[in-house]
């Protein structure tokens, strides 16, 4: 299976719980997968079935990323196909047929072509080994995005009795999962529920104020790159985005009211990279299959939790190091309680109120954010200090807290533990409001005794003694606050509390784009094999474009051709050969036989440019190809290269019997030099007076890159020529 993994996907190992999973489908074991966006689902039913004999069937809800999906496969060798309402009747005979000749392994289809005439007659008649239902929380009604057409996977398992099925989501409760199993009728299904923690993703909250200033800000750190606002409403997402295009910035709005063909051009043009910004409700997401989003910003508050984390679970689906930015005003929680309070069932009423109160409850932590996301999914996370949250990452100073404790403490209890933060704090610093007069709050003895503090610094300090364990909130509704039973120790026995806050005037630091993404991945234990070094920016750029070329001209999106981390690997490396390039991870054997020599070209001339040098890519599965397959130790290949070198043999010669290039041939010179390998070099140099002029270039250039030297000799002299002489005068130093 590893083997399988590296030709056609490029990868040299398996994410968590993917083994395992593989090993249960391969069995032919029901299997139910809960693992959250970006762990690598979809690897779980594409690797089996290039094991099993027969047709993987794919049932998936997504069908306008159908094509994309697809198109994936065929780029890494696989074939498959997909059968939806967008193709035309010839197309759709075309894939029926093909299905038929068993010229298909994998084939995507809606749940809704299950209840059509004659569909599960085809499916049928064919040899079908697996059943992959994408999104299964679908076909729940606990779910939060059930559908109705689901219920007809039912049928489809009677009409393929005995063929294995594994059901996958992101997203399911306990409940849901139940579900899961009973409507699909698994057989004793294996379940798999992997960590909701999305170690790539930095969590922040920020205040909302001058947002759309902020805002602008915080985009423009990402300019370039793949964002998604979210919006509360249909005419704040409009607003946005016109607001933004005011400032210079790419962005288009999507929400439901849009007209169906505006809302497919739409979501087109951010997949393909036309236009980096969205600007949505929370209509746009599910089937975003895209891998590259760096951002994604809640513009207002999320209705809940499990919807924050569905929505922040867009970003960075590839691994790499990206944002998740809410922000937050009271404001936006009482123009959420008008909505909740227009529900006419209590039960549903009071379960919208609920959730509210746990995205309010997120936004005021003040301990790790990470730590209470995973909480609320029920997963039990030992670090204190993620590294990866506004709270973590923000410098914190500890201060003597006994007076100001002893001030909101009493407060609390002097107004009978019935008003929330808001008003207390009014209450504290003496504000002469119509609702403190009334309740004749301004008679009591704590009115008017904090005088040094702003409304904020003294909902930051009742927020440390929440955390402290020395107040809670008596209701998640209304918020109101009452002392715990240490609380009223506390207050008792006036005893001393240090506590630590946020430190003054030093903001959160933040990992801006360009930066060294390896020392990220370190910093949240990601694994080794996704962006192993800091890799070159402007090399990184010119494989872009190149990407971007050949997508256009394929009709494709970009990450189809190669993901970032795969750009990023070959601009940290830059592999000189197709064997080199074999190593580097997301490059399979259809993808290096298709784009091979087309990368290679942009990562040579830029390496020639700079005076660079390949570098080995670390953790490479090397060791089960035989000599002489193109993919042996990098060791051995340069031991090859001067063993054929030591025989007389020139640097051309050595090219064709290796088959390799002259460039990469000289890479090898430079390594075993750099290296300290002895290599007579004299019969490889130019004749005297060019080696003299290509030397005289070198020593006026600095000798460091080779593009200055270039210009400096002329087109008649070769980058091969150069180096060569480099690396001489570097030896005989």
């Amino acid at each position: 299976m590893l083997d399988l993994l590296k030709k056609h996907f490029g990868y040299d190992q398996f994410r968590p719980l993917q083994a395992e999973i593989i090993a249960s489908v391969l069995e032919r074991r029901d299997t139910l997968v809960l693992m959250p966006t970006g762990g690598g689902k979809s690897l779980c039913y594409q690797l089996p079935a290039l094991r099993f004999d027969g047709l993987t069937l794919v049932v998936s809800p997504l069908v306008a990323l159908m094509k994309d999906q697809v198109d994936t496969l065929k780029a890494n060798g696989i074939a498959a196909e997909f059968i939806n309402s967008s193709l035309t009747y010839p197309e759709l005979s075309r894939v029926q047929r093909r299905v038929q000749r068993s010229a298909v392994k994998i084939l995507y289809v809606a749940p809704e072509r299950l209840a059509l005439p004659g569909f599960l007659d085809f499916l049928a008649a064919l040899t079908v080994s697996l059943v992959a239902v994408d999104e299964a929380h679908c076909i729940s009604m606990w779910g939060h995005e059930f559908r109705p057409d689901y219920r007809n996977l039912v049928t489809l398992r009677r009409v393929l009795p005995g063929v294995p099925c594994i059901a996958l989501t992101a997203t399911a409760t306990e409940q849901v999962r139940h579900d899961i199993a009973e409507q699909l009728e698994l057989t004793q299904p294996q379940e798999f529920n992997a960590s909701f923690n999305r170690a790539n993703l930095t969590y922040r909250v920020r205040p909302k104020r001058n947002s759309v200033e902020a805002l602008t800000d915080l985009l423009n750190e990402y300019r370039g790159e793949s964002c998604i606002v979210y919006c509360f409403s249909r005419k704040s997402t409009q607003d946005l985005a016109t607001a933004l295009g005011e400032r210079g910035l790419s962005a288009l709005p999507y929400h439901a009211g849009l007209d169906n063909a505006v809302r497919s051009e739409t979501q087109e043009k951010f997949i393909r990279d036309d236009v980096p910004i969205i600007v949505a409700t929370i209509a746009f997401g599910m089937g975003i299959d895209k891998p590259d989003v760096r951002l994604v910003v809640h513009y207002d508050l999320p209705k809940s939790l499990e919807g924050y984390y569905q929505e922040t679970g867009r970003a960075g689906r590839d691994g790499l190091p990206s944002e998740c930015t809410l922000f937050y005003s009271y404001g936006d929680k009482v123009k959420q309680d008008f909505f909740i309070d227009q529900i006419e069932d209590a039960a549903e009423r009071r379960n919208a109120q609920d959730k509210l109160a746990r995205v309010i409850e997120f936004c005021d932590l003040q301990t790790c954010r990470r730590k209470h996301l995973l909480a609320y999914f029920g997963e039990d996370w030992q670090q204190d200090n993620c590294e990866g949250c506004d709270v973590c990452l923000t410098p914190r100073e500890e201060f003597d807290a006994t007076i100001i404790a002893q001030k909101i403490l009493s407060a609390v209890v002097r107004t009978g533990e019935r008003f929330g933060i808001a008003h207390l704090s009014q209450v504290l610093r003496g504000a002469n409001t119509k609702r403190v007069r009334e309740l004749r709050h301004d008679r009591l003895s704590v009115y008017g005794i904090v005088e040094d503090l702003s409304d904020g610094e003294i909902k930051e300090v009742a927020n440390l003694l929440q955390a402290e364990g020395l107040l809670r909130k008596n209701s998640r509704e209304y918020a109101t606050l009452g002392l715990t039973p240490a609380g009223r120790v506390f207050l008792k026995n006036r005893e001393k509390l240090t506590l630590a806050r946020t430190k003054r005037d030093e903001p959160a630091p933040r990992a801006p784009p360009g930066s060294d993404p390896a020392q990220v991945w370190r910093r949240h234990d990601a694994p080794a094999s996704a962006v192993d070094d800091a890799s070159d920016p402007a090399l990184f750029e010119k494989l872009r474009v190149l990407r971007r070329r050949l997508a256009e001209e394929r009709n494709v999106p970009p990450y189809v051709i190669f993901g970032d981390v795969t750009l990023r690997q070959m601009a940290a490396y830059l592999p000189q050969s197709r064997e080199s390039l074999s190593h580097i991870s997301g490059v399979g054997a259809a993808k290096l036989e298709q784009w091979g020599e087309a990368f290679l070209g942009v990562i040579r001339s830029h390496a020639d440019e700079q005076g660079l040098a390949e570098r080995p890519v670390p953790g490479a599965r090397r060791g089960r190809e035989s000599p002489g397959s193109g993919a042996s130790r990098q060791g051995s290949t340069y031991a090859a290269t001067k063993q054929l070198l030591e025989q007389g043999r020139s640097i051309t010669e050595v090219a064709a019997e290796r088959g390799l290039s002259v460039r990469t041939v000289v890479g090898h010179v430079e390594k075993l030099v750099g290296g300290g390998e002895d290599v007579d070099l004299g019969p490889l140099l130019p004749v005297s007076a060019r080696l003299e002029a290509i030397r005289n270039a070198l020593e006026r250039s600095g000798a460091t890159a080779l593009a200055p030297v270039k210009a400096l000799l002329g087109k008649d002299y070769t980058y091969e020529e150069i180096r060569l002489v480099r690396a001489f005068m570097r030896q005989t130093q």
